[in-house]
């Protein structure tokens, strides 16, 4: 089988000639880059600075070399931003607080505090509020919370705060997806791909450490309170996103069609160590109808499966997810409650 072939055969709930592979498929299926290094030192691959693609996480870019040891059956096809709005080109060194060489976007420029913490900056603009810290002992960042003061009425509170983000595609970011794809295609990879704009209240994209003045509610336990004291209002979020998010969708398809085979719809981490943020029928009343409506029309239009994550104890919320019509569901914290494979 080919790589492409394995992932399918899997997704279709058939038996595959082995176990398919994804490291670095998507923000959620990466490595470290200490372990990227690591493992390139244990197989005796050429000593290089690994690239850090996702500052956010620290994640490291595996190179061909290492992704045929490991086995690698999935490509990934993503827009070229990071986290925190920078494209990942012009990479520089860069010596991290734990002791490693490695390879960072031109545009992650960072400070370092007194006590030893490290500071980024959204689309690396040094004049604009930090968005993104990692304590002196860190190995990643953390989300700055930079919400402005909300109105005392919540009457006043912004939809569209919440939305500005969430824009049509750019023709270019459309165009470099369809150069991944392709390519990846042509290697008989099976190609996800993230263009963002679907992730319902994805936690790490709240407080929109890409933006560098953002608006609306962007503190985390803000959000999640909002999402108990103020449903309606975040459902009306969620609405608008879909529907700025299907004609993002129907452009991509033009343009990439059968060769993508996944895409990444939501992070949204709806577990805590023990137990879930919020109740099933919270899930249902707030968050079905909206995964439900996007993963219909992308079902419907398209032969691509659709890709939910979230951390945390979520073995109640598995049926509801697929009930909402995901395809894929990335549960990778087997630490929490009931999560043990």
């Amino acid at each position: 089988m080919t790589s492409r072939e394995r992932v399918e055969t899997s997704l279709n709930h058939k038996q595959p000639d082995s176990i398919p592979m994804d490291f670095d498929g998507t923000a959620v299926t990466g490595m470290h880059v200490s372990i990227v290094a690591e493992l390139r030192k244990y197989y005796g691959l050429e000593k290089i600075p690994v690239k850090i693609h996702e500052p956010f996480q620290c994640l490291g870019y595996i190179e061909e070399d290492l992704q045929e040891i490991l086995g690698v059956d999935v490509s990934p096809a993503n827009g070229p931003n990071t986290f925190f709005g920078f494209e990942n080109k012009d990479w520089k060194k860069w010596f991290t607080p734990w002791g490693q060489d490695v390879l960072v976007p031109g545009e992650f420029n960072v400070t370092t505090s007194t006590k030893g913490d490290t500071y980024l900056y959204p689309e690396g603009d040094l004049e604009a509020p930090a968005s993104g810290r990692m304590p002196a002992s860190g190995y990643f960042f953390d989300a700055i919370v930079r919400q402005p003061p909300l109105p005392a009425d919540d009457a006043d509170l912004k939809v569209e705060d919440n939305l500005e983000e969430f824009v049509p595609i750019e023709d270019s970011i459309v165009a470099a997806v369809k150069g991944k794809v392709e390519k990846e295609y042509a290697r008989d990879r099976f190609v996800i791909t993230n263009i963002g704009g679907t992730g319902l209240g994805d936690i790490a994209l709240v407080p929109a450490p890409f933006m560098k003045h953002p608006k609306g509610i962007r503190d985390i336990t803000e959000w999640y309170v909002s999402t108990a004291l103020r449903p309606e209002f975040v459902s009306k979020i969620f609405e608008r996103q879909i529907e700025i998010a299907i004609p993002n969708l129907e452009k991509l398809n033009g343009a990439c069609g059968d060769k993508i085979g996944a895409i990444f719809i939501c992070g949204t981490d709806f577990g805590t160590q023990d137990s879930t943020f919020c109740s099933p029928d919270t899930y249902k009343n707030l968050y079905h109808a909206h995964y439900k409506k996007l993963n219909d029309w992308i079902h419907t239009n398209t032969s691509w499966k659709t890709f939910k994550h979230s951390c945390g104890s979520i073995p109640t919320f598995i049926p509801l997810l697929i009930d909402s019509g995901f395809d894929i569901i990335n549960p990778v914290q087997t630490s929490a409650k009931g999560m043990d494979p």
